[in-house]
């Protein structure tokens, strides 16, 4: 069996029982980093053998770990800090695992994306993990299109050195939400900064990053929303509003009938704009 195993985002007393126990009976445990690993090995004294797993082997490291498995091999698997699988390859032996039917359960740990939300002082309610901004330009600017129209509360990681410029494509996309911006999360140097995006911007311009950071922005608001899409229609005739939906893929009785709730006016109203 594969155990997905939680550890410590910064704090070692948020090491779980049933973790140390797993972590001492299992043959092997596959870590993102065998450095940071070892230190809560040491800590707990936990002396299982330890092997590499990581987002630069993890193809030729992946395949051996299954060939283990299938032998009957008990593997713990652990990342840098927090919840294995999340924006990390943990997902991908995962997903081997499933593949090749092999049982997989998780031992659950800390996580800093749920640690963040909770102290943001944002709705918690619902939220959108997006892990860190995609490196490819394509892949950035469609997350940032999507952070303009988004409602729920939209979580990101960033490193110190790219989180001013990340914060000036943030308060680009979205404007000037409300924003926390949470360092080292459970460890001695813990910072919650809150305010608006733009404010937070300002205050990381003057002040150097350092540490890792969460960036929590709260969604845009539902009826301010509503209103900015309103008069966006109201700039267009009732057939370009019709030919916009057309665009987007509806077909022209679903496109008529989005018009007419869009603007509040009969279907007939519209048909007639349309195909009169």
């Amino acid at each position: 069996m594969l155990y997905v195993c939680g550890t410590p985002i910064g704090n070692m007393e948020d090491m779980t029982y049933r973790a140390v126990r797993i972590l001492s009976e299992v043959e092997l445990i596959a870590a993102e980093d065998t450095r940071n690993t070892l230190k809560i090995l040491s800590r707990f004294n936990i002396k299982t053998k330890l092997t590499s797993y990581h987002e630069h082997n993890k193809e030729s490291k992946g395949a051996q770990l299954i060939e283990m498995l299938k032998e009957g091999m008990d593997i713990a698997l652990v990342t840098d800090a927090g919840m294995p699988g999340i924006s990390d390859p943990g997902e991908d032996i995962i997903k081997l695992c499933y593949e090749n039917n092999i049982e997989v359960t998780a031992v659950p740990g800390p996580t800093a994306v749920v640690t963040a939300v909770v102290l943001s002082g944002l709705s918690c309610r619902s939220y959108v993990f997006e892990g860190f901004l995609p490196k490819n330009k394509r892949q950035r600017a469609e997350v940032l299109e999507r952070l303009k129209t988004e409602t729920r509360t939209t979580v990101f990681y960033e490193a110190p050195h790219h989180l001013v410029s990340t914060l000036e494509e943030l308060y680009k996309a979205a404007g000037d939400r409300k924003c926390a911006v949470e360092r080292e999360l459970t460890k001695k140097h813990e910072t919650i900064n809150r305010g608006t995006l733009g404010e937070l911007l300002e205050y990381f311009r003057s002040n150097e990053p350092k540490g890792e950071f969460v960036i929590v922005i709260e969604g845009t608001d539902t009826e301010q929303l509503k209103n900015k899409e309103l008069m966006q229609y109201e700039n267009l005739s009732i057939r370009e509003h019709y030919e916009s939906y057309i665009s987007k893929g509806l077909d022209e009785k679903a496109a008529m009938k989005q018009v007419a709730k869009d603007r509040n006016i009969g279907k007939r109203d519209v048909y007639k704009e349309v195909k009169g």
